[in-house]
């Protein structure tokens, strides 16, 4: 396992000025699964780098933040972790990162989980899990120049079950209710929601409970989510957006051209994405 030696960080101001940049907000998620990577990969001494490399190589113009979702790695054991920690050595300075951990926990197991995340894997951000409350959240928050990016409003199936409940005596929504809650723990410098695109309709009420805040809108591309919906009611003024998509663009192929259509799809991304910029802004 290597140990980072360098305390990466990256502000608003930074990441708004890379989206202007690229005139892009997308994120793109690296769900690396060493089942559906190409075949000819598996000969390589690490085929989980290898294809994260490769990707990162294809989308690194027209992205502007990469998310490795850690059950990916994680379930590969220390040679998984090994993978992860070459990933984020190998992605530029200047892009986002995202470690998609949704972790939350008793206050000294999260100041644990945020050093491993923040200090020595170097992620510019982790998601969080809300429900153990403040004293779960804030020692994420306490790391300078890191984000906590927390679930709000997610994209499957079953965030019915919880967050759309009804509060007592409210006209609010669980997920209302945590918007309104957490969002005087952090400020628009160190904090973002997590809100997925197959609920585009309802951004335009959540950007009246957080109008500044980034949001990271997982769900568009295989799960359906619709890229102008989420910009038309979700931009702010920053943009405000950091939309990823996973599948659509790291398996768009899975035989010896995965790279030249990952780059064909993530510029298309990119390119829509000018369009909603220069519409909505």
């Amino acid at each position: 396992m290597r140990l980072f030696l360098c305390y990466k960080f990256m502000t608003r101001q930074e990441l708004i000025g890379q989206i202007k940049k690229k005139n892009s907000f997308l994120c793109v998620g690296l769900d690396t699964d060493i089942k559906k990577i190409p075949q000819h990969l598996l000969k390589a001494k690490d085929p989980v780098f290898e294809f994260n490399k490769q990707i990162i190589d294809a989308t690194v113009d027209y992205c502007v933040a990469y998310k490795p979702n850690l059950a990916f790695y994680e379930s590969l054991g220390s040679k998984g972790l090994e993978s992860l920690e070459k990933t984020m050595e190998y992605i530029p300075k200047d892009i986002f990162t995202i470690a998609d951990a949704k972790r939350g926990d008793i206050g000294n197991t999260s100041n644990l989980y945020a050093r491993a995340f923040f200090e020595h894997m170097a992620f510019d951000s982790v998601t969080v899990a809300p429900y153990m409350g403040e004293d779960s959240v804030l020692p994420f928050l306490d790391f300078n120049g890191k984000w906590v990016i927390l679930l709000a409003l997610t994209s499957n199936k079953g965030s019915a079950d919880f967050q759309d409940l009804q509060i007592e005596k409210s006209s609010s929504k669980l997920y209302e209710e945590v918007l309104r809650k957490s969002k005087s723990w952090g400020n628009i410098e160190n904090l973002m929601f997590v809100v997925g695109a197959t609920k585009a309709e309802k951004l335009k009420e959540i950007r009246k409970i957080v109008p500044d805040h980034f949001l990271l809108v997982p769900g568009v591309g295989a799960q359906g989510g619709s890229l102008k919906d989420v910009s038309k009611f979700g931009m702010n003024k920053d943009c405000g957006l950091l939309v990823n998509s996973s599948r659509a663009i790291i398996y768009a192929s899975n035989g010896k051209d995965f790279t030249s259509k990952a780059k064909e799809e993530s510029m298309k991304v990119q390119q829509e994405m000018g369009e909603y910029l220069n519409t909505y802004l």
